[in-house]
C-alpha cells in the first residue's frame, strides 16, 4: 500500500470532518481555556489540579516531577493523567497565561481533528477517490470507543495516536522512518502509557517485518530498536515514569477485561440495540463497533468470499503485525474469559499477573485491534465493489453510525457543556482562609485515603493560593 497524491486543497477535508465532529460532540465551551467547570469533577478533576500545581513548581529533573501536589506522596504530571506533553509545553509561559488555565479543551479539538486526519491518511493507501476517503475517514472519527474517553479520562481520548502508528507499519514506500517513528513513540510517551504500550508493539511489529522480509538489513533493525528504545525510555524518565519504586502495578487485572461480547455490545450507546449481559468491570473493556460499523460486516465478508486473494495477500505481507494484533486480543481478554455474564478461567503464575497488572484495565488494549478490523471492512468493501456501490455503503454505514449513537455522544456534549466558570464551588467561603492561605505555605489533610471525601476541596484551596498539599 502506497498513499495515494493529492490536491493539497483536499488536505483540508478531513480538517473540517475533525472540527465538525468535535463541536458535534464535545461543544465550543471547553475550548475556553479559564472555563473550568466541566472539569469540576471525577478523574478530569486529579488532571487539572495535577497541572495546576505543576505549573507553579520550580523546575526540576526530571522534569515531569510534581512535588507540590502530594508532598512526600508526591510523584510526576504522568500519574495525575495531566499530560505532559501539553504541561511540559505550557509550563515555560505559566507567567504569562492567566491563573485558571486550561489546555484539555485544546487537546480535545487535536484529538478530534487528527482522528480525522490519519483516517484521511489510512483511506489513501486503499484509494485515490475523495469522497470514499472522506466517508472512511469519518467512520473512524465517529468511534464510540473514542468518544467513550472524552468523559473521564482525557488523555486515552488519543486514539489518533494509534491510527497514525497503523499508517506507519501500512506504509510500504515509508523513508527515513526512524523519524516518524521516534517522533510518534515520543509524543505518545507524553501523552499515556497505555497508548505508548499499543503504538510501541506496533512499531515492534513493524520493525520486525521489515527486518525478517529483508526491507531492513539486520544492522538497520538493531540500530533502529536501540536509538528508539532509548529515545522512548529518556522520555519516559523525563515525564516522571519512574518517579515511584512501588505502586506501578496494582489489583484489577481480569476484573478491567474485554468481554468477548463488547464488539456488539453497545452499553447504552445504540438507540436500537439492546445492551448486552456483562459482569462490573467490563465498562473498562468498552469495544462497541457503532450499528453502522456492523452493517459493513455483511457486505465486507461477501466481498472478501468472492476475491479471497484480496484480503490474503496484505495478510500474508504481515505476519508479524497480525501477531501483535492477536497478542493485544488476548491480553485484553485476560486470564478470566467473559462471555456475556458467563466466566471462564484459567490459572496464570503470580508474577505473570503482577506484570500485566501494570496495565490492569486490559479491556483497552484491544482499541488497535477494533480500528484495524473496521479498516479491513472498509478496505473489503472499496476494493470489493465498484465505487458508486461502496460510496452508497460507506454513506449509509456513517449516517447510521452518527444517527445510533446520538444518545452516547449526546450525554458527553451535555457533560462538557456545563455554565462556564473560572472557579469550583466550594465552601471555603470563611475570610479565615484567604488569610490563611497567606500565612501558610502547605495544607495537610490526615487520615490519607484514595479519594476522601474532601480531597478535591482541599486540593482546590491549595492550588488557588500556592499552597502545597500532601
Amino acid at each position: 500500500m502506497t498513499d495515494s497524491r493529492e490536491h493539497p486543497a483536499l488536505s483540508l477535508l478531513p480538517l473540517f470532518l475533525g472540527v465538525l465532529v468535535f463541536f458535534l460532540v464535545v461543544g465550543p465551551q471547553a475550548l475556553n481555556p479559564q472555563n473550568i467547570g466541566w472539569l469540576e469533577q471525577g478523574d478530569p478533576a486529579t488532571h487539572y489540579l495535577g497541572w495546576a500545581f505543576f505549573r507553579h513548581a520550580p523546575w526540576t529533573f526530571p522534569l515531569g516531577l510534581n512535588p507540590s501536589y502530594g508532598l512526600e506522596l508526591g510523584s510526576a504530571i504522568i500519574f495525575s493523567d495531566s499530560n505532559p506533553l501539553l504541561a511540559l509545553l505550557f509550563k515555560p509561559f505559566s507567567g504569562w497565561l492567566p491563573e485558571t488555565f486550561q489546555y484539555f479543551g485544546l487537546w480535545l479539538l487535536t484529538c478530534c481533528v487528527l482522528q480525522a486526519w490519519f483516517g484521511w491518511k489510512l483511506l489513501g493507501l486503499m484509494t485515490p477517490h475523495p469522497v470514499i476517503r472522506l466517508l472512511g475517514a469519518g467512520l473512524l472519527a465517529f468511534s464510540p470507543v473514542m468518544f467513550f474517553r472524552l468523559v473521564g479520562h482525557l488523555s486515552l481520548a488519543g486514539h489518533f495516536l494509534i491510527l497514525a502508528a497503523l499508517y506507519l507499519a501500512l506504509l510500504t514506500d515509508l523513508q527515513r522512518r526512524r523519524l516518524p517513528w521516534g517522533t510518534l513513540l515520543a509524543v505518545t510517551a507524553w501523552v499515556h502509557a497505555y497508548l505508548l504500550a499499543m503504538v510501541a508493539l506496533i512499531w515492534l511489529a513493524d520493525l520486525l517485518g521489515k527486518t525478517f522480509s529483508r526491507s531492513l538489513t539486520r544492522g538497520q533493525g538493531l540500530i533502529e530498536g536501540g536509538v528508539l528504545f532509548a529515545l522512548v525510555s529518556v522520555c519516559c524518565w523525563q515525564a516522571g515514569y519512574f518517579s515511584i519504586a512501588d505502586g506501578a502495578a496494582a489489583s484489577g487485572f481480569g476484573l478491567y477485561r474485554m468481554n468477548l461480547l463488547s464488539p456488539a455490545d453497545p452499553a447504552g450507546w445504540s438507540r436500537l440495540l439492546p445492551g448486552l449481559p456483562k459482569e462490573e468491570g467490563d465498562y473498562e473493556g468498552f469495544n462497541y463497533f457503532g450499528l453502522g460499523v456492523l452493517l459493513l460486516v455483511p457486505p465486507a465478508f461477501f466481498a472478501g468470499l468472492r476475491n479471497r486473494r484480496l484480503l490474503n495477500d496484505e495478510l500474508r505481507a504481515r505476519p508479524w503485525l497480525l501477531v501483535a494484533m492477536l497478542g493485544l486480543w488476548l491480553f485484553a481478554l485476560s486470564n478470566r474469559i467473559g462471555i456475556g455474564s458467563l466466566t471462564f478461567e484459567y490459572p496464570l503464575p503470580d508474577r505473570i499477573i503482577a506484570l500485566a497488572s501494570i496495565f490492569r484495565a486490559s479491556g483497552r488494549m484491544f482499541w488497535p485491534v477494533l480500528y484495524a478490523c473496521v479498516l479491513t471492512m472498509i478496505f473489503l468493501v472499496v476494493r470489493g465493489y465498484r465505487p458508486r456501490i461502496a460510496i452508497g455503503l460507506l454513506a449509509a454505514a456513517l449516517l447510521i453510525q452518527v444517527a445510533d449513537t446520538r444518545d452516547g455522544w449526546m450525554a458527553t456534549r451535555q457533560g462538557k457543556m456545563l455554565a462556564p466558570s473560572s472557579v469550583w464551588s466550594s465552601p471555603m467561603t470563611d475570610p479565615f482562609w484567604a488569610s490563611a492561605a497567606a500565612r501558610y505555605a502547605n495544607v495537610r489533610s490526615l487520615m490519607p485515603q484514595n479519594q476522601s471525601d474532601r480531597w478535591q476541596m482541599i486540593a482546590g484551596f491549595a492550588a488557588t493560593h500556592g499552597m502545597k498539599t500532601d
